[in-house]
C-alpha cells in the first residue's frame, strides 16, 4: 500500500467518519468486547503478550521488558495529570536504564470526549511501530486536541501521525486501523483489567500488585522491604525519589 506523506480531502473525510463512529459507540464497543474474555486467565501484574482477546496487540512497554522492576500505569490520553506524569515517567525510565520498565494500559474516563479517539489513534500508530512517539505527542499537544470537534481532531491526529513518522507512515492504514476490531479489542482489554482492579482515577501506578498512592502518605512492600513516604508525592523530584527507592529495594544501588 502506498505511503501517504501529506493530507488528502478524501483521507480527512474518511478519518472524520471513522473517529466519529468511534466516539459515538465507544462505550458499547469497550463494554461489548469484554464479555467474551476470561480475565481469570491473565496475571494483571505481568507483561501481557498479544493474543486474540487483546486484538493481538500486547502491552506497551517503556524501558527494558526484562527489567527487575516493572510498574503498571493506567492512564487516559485526555487526562491532564497523565500528560504531566508522562514526562516524569519517560525521564525516570531513561535514568534507570535497564532496571525499570513501565507498562502503559489505557483507562478511559467517560467524561473525556476525545479520550477514546486518542487511544484508538495511539494504538493505530503502534501497529506501524510508532506507539511511544505518538503517545508522547498526544500528551505534549493535549491542550490542542482535548476539546476539538471530530473534524478538527481528525486533522490534528493525522498531522501528529505524519510528524512522528517523519512522513514515512501509511496514513490510509492508520485510518483503517483506528476503526479496526483489533484496536477496539486492545482498548477494551485494557479497560477490562482496570475495572477488575478497581482503578479509581488516572494516572494510577501499580508495582507488585500494590497501588503507588501519590496523593497521601503511603507505602509499598518490595521483596519484604518497606518503601514509605510521609506526604503526597506529586512533584517531579518526589516522584523520581520514590521510584528510585522502589528500584533500590529490589536490586540495590
Amino acid at each position: 500500500m502506498k505511503k501517504t506523506r501529506g493530507f488528502s480531502v478524501a483521507g480527512v473525510i474518511a478519518g472524520v467518519v471513522v473517529v466519529a463512529i468511534i466516539a459515538i459507540g465507544a462505550f458499547f464497543v469497550i463494554d461489548g468486547n469484554n464479555k467474551a474474555t476470561n480475565f481469570n486467565e491473565y496475571d494483571f501484574y505481568s507483561i501481557i503478550e498479544p493474543d486474540a482477546n487483546n486484538g493481538n496487540i500486547g502491552d506497551h512497554v517503556k524501558g527494558n521488558p526484562e527489567a527487575p522492576v516493572v510498574i503498571f500505569e493506567y492512564a487516559d490520553y485526555q487526562c491532564p495529570g497523565c500528560a504531566s506524569m508522562n514526562k516524569r515517567v519517560n525521564s525516570i525510565v531513561e535514568e534507570l536504564d535497564g532496571k525499570l520498565a513501565v507498562v502503559y494500559r489505557s483507562y478511559l474516563l467517560s467524561y473525556h470526549q476525545n479520550g477514546t479517539a486518542a487511544a484508538s489513534a495511539a494504538e493505530a500508530a503502534g501497529l506501524q511501530g510508532y506507539w511511544k512517539q505518538y503517545a508522547d505527542k498526544l500528551f505534549t499537544e493535549q491542550a490542542e486536541w482535548e476539546y476539538a470537534s471530530p473534524s478538527e481532531r481528525t486533522e490534528l491526529f493525522d498531522k501528529y501521525f505524519v510528524e512522528v513518522t517523519g512522513g514515512k507512515g501509511d496514513l490510509e492504514k492508520f485510518h483503517k486501523d483506528i476503526a479496526s476490531e483489533a484496536v477496539s479489542k486492545k482498548i477494551s482489554f485494557d479497560m477490562g483489567i482496570g475495572r477488575r482492579i478497581d482503578i479509581a482515577g488516572t494516572p494510577a501506578f501499580y508495582v507488585d500488585g500494590q497501588l503507588i498512592s501519590w496523593n497521601a502518605a503511603s507505602e509499598v512492600v518490595i521483596d519484604g522491604k518497606t518503601v514509605s513516604w510521609e506526604e503526597p508525592q506529586e512533584g517531579t523530584h518526589n516522584f523520581a525519589n520514590v521510584i528510585r527507592k522502589i528500584v533500590e529495594a529490589k536490586v540495590g544501588k
